[in-house]
């Protein structure tokens, strides 16, 4: 039952991806039939390479794997370092401090659009990486939940034992914090490069189809009297890959973390 359950599961997980590539494979007029293609046809390489060339995805994978990587890195660094801090240093404010970093999460986004693109226009970081890249350095949620698991994960004990034997606050981070967050680290390292690879919003807004990332490139394909389905099912396709073949690569490791960590737990 229970391996029946897990197929059943899979396959519904599988669908989306499975339907992507028919639709990519074919023609615009055949997906338009009733009732849709339920099999592969034979036009996906002609419509990869269409995707390809009008939306410059070559630009635009690397792009976005350069942006979601150091949004990644720094995400992961910057909350790590403020949930540690929030967790067990004692400083003024600090519970006063942790609830606006929270209240940060209830601010809908669309709010420091304005704001934000005024700045980066005044900075002249229009169509630049350093736009969407910066903005996205930490998160709230990123500080919270690395605060969360820190608070249990590692014992005050530990940290006072690393200060008796005369480490600094330096060794007590990289010696001490960075082991005991690590599996934590490799949660928010996996959510925040998805998030970070499939952010469209703020992209479209701060790029342009000549220095794009993947969501602003399909844009593009979208554009025309009569968008054609089947390219820019293709170019979905190609923006999908790079992330499957990021937990096909690091999934073991990822997973060995959390192990690891609910373990120790």
């Amino acid at each position: 039952m229970t391996y029946a359950v897990l197929v059943v599961v899979t396959v519904l997980s599988l669908f989306p991806l499975v339907w992507t590539a028919i639709a990519a494979s074919g023609t615009g007029g055949r997906l338009a039939r009733t009732p849709p293609p339920v099999w592969f046809g034979g036009d996906l390489v002609e419509n990869v390479r269409v995707a390809w060339t009008d939306a410059h995805m070559g630009v635009a994978l690397l792009n976005t794997f350069v942006v979601a990587s150091t949004v990644a890195a720094g995400t992961v660094l910057f909350s790590t370092l403020a949930g540690f801090a929030f967790a067990k240093l004692r400083f003024r404010f600090r519970n006063a401090l942790l609830l606006l970093v929270i209240g940060t999460m209830t601010v809908p986004p669309q709010l420091s659009v304005v704001p934000l693109f005024m700045l980066v226009a005044e900075l002249s970081w229009v169509d630049r990486l350093q736009s969407v890249v910066l903005p996205a350095l930490v998160s709230g949620f990123g500080v919270f939940f690395m605060r969360q698991y820190l608070v249990r994960a590692l014992p005050t004990e530990l940290i006072e034992a690393a200060r008796a034997d005369g480490a600094g606050g330096l060794r007590v981070v990289w010696h001490v914090v960075f082991p005991a967050a690590r599996p934590a680290m490799a949660v928010l390292a996996m959510l925040t490069f998805v998030m970070a690879w499939n952010d469209f919003f703020w992209p479209v807004i701060a790029l342009t189809q000549s220095n794009p990332t993947v969501q602003v490139a399909l844009t593009g394909l979208g554009r025309g009297y009569v968008p054609d389905q089947a390219v820019i099912m293709a170019g979905a396709l190609l923006g999908t890959l790079p992330l499957l073949l990021v937990f096909v690569v690091f999934g073991r490791q990822i997973v060995g973390g959390i192990m690891q960590g609910a373990v120790k737990g």
